[in-house]
């Protein structure tokens, strides 16, 4: 109970004592670059890999004669959709984002870097955090849809490549009974998930003490607690919104 907080704490600093908008806008746009833009490759291949794997292990498992072969593209749409474009997606940004997150405050603070600019008056958890928090809130959506749109796209070449499915029953199973509200719902996901990713693994970093091996520990704590975070996210929301 005192980290949960100390961390609420820690989200109201973020937004007292702000500097200038335009201080932040730079800031921004270099996070989202760091964040969003970098991620974007290790998102492709791992979406476009899980969307294969899926559309054969659904083929696998779907022996009987009396269910249309469209449905294993059914599957994966709402699979993809629902749970591994925003949730899986999101233990994969905490393991590269979050940790880098959790790093460089980390050093920041063990350099005193964060010392010296509470020294010049400047509120550190602001100047450094706000801008990684809405870069991450900005970027992350962005890559969810490109992991859904690669996963489904994978699904279709590795059931066209062995055969399971034909490329006219993928898309029309793409397209049968389907729920414009699970494209709201992956992104209400992903908005939550990049709050929690971004913010956790900060407070991890910027509280951190010690030294070189102190870094190390509040990264693997910032990527076991937003990863603890996410999952336990997941299941309240798909509790209050489905």
């Amino acid at each position: 109970m005192k980290s949960i907080g100390k961390y609420i704490i820690f989200i109201g600093l973020l937004f007292s004592n702000r500097e200038k908008f335009s201080t932040y806008v730079k800031l921004i746009l270099e996070e989202c670059v760091s964040i969003g833009v970098n991620s974007i490759v290790l998102v492709a291949i791992v979406a476009t890999f899980i969307g294969a794997v899926s559309t054969i292990q659904t083929a696998y498992n779907l022996v009987s004669p009396f269910i249309p072969r469209y449905v294993i593209s059914q599957v994966v749409r709402d699979l993809t959709i629902l749970e591994l474009a925003p949730s899986i997606m999101a233990i994969v940004f905490a393991g590269k984002v979050g940790s880098h997150i959790a790093g460089e405050l980390g050093t920041m603070r063990i350099t005193e870097q964060i010392d010296a600019l509470e020294v010049m008056g400047i509120n550190s958890a602001s100047y450094l955090v706000l801008p990684k928090v809405i870069a991450a809130i900005i970027t992350y959506p962005l890559l969810v849809i490109i992991a859904g749109y690669l996963a489904i796209a994978g699904g279709y070449m590795a059931g066209a490549a062995t055969g399971v499915i034909t490329g006219a029953e993928y898309i029309y199973g793409l397209r049968v009974d389907f729920n414009p509200f699970t494209v709201t719902f992956a992104m209400i996901k992903s908005l939550v998930f990049a709050f929690l990713v971004a913010s956790i693994s900060a407070y991890k970093g910027f509280y951190t003490s010690g030294g070189a091996l102190e870094v190390g520990k509040a990264s693997t704590s910032a990527v076991t607690n937003s990863c603890i975070a996410v999952l336990c996210a997941d299941y309240l929301l798909a509790q209050l919104l489905l």
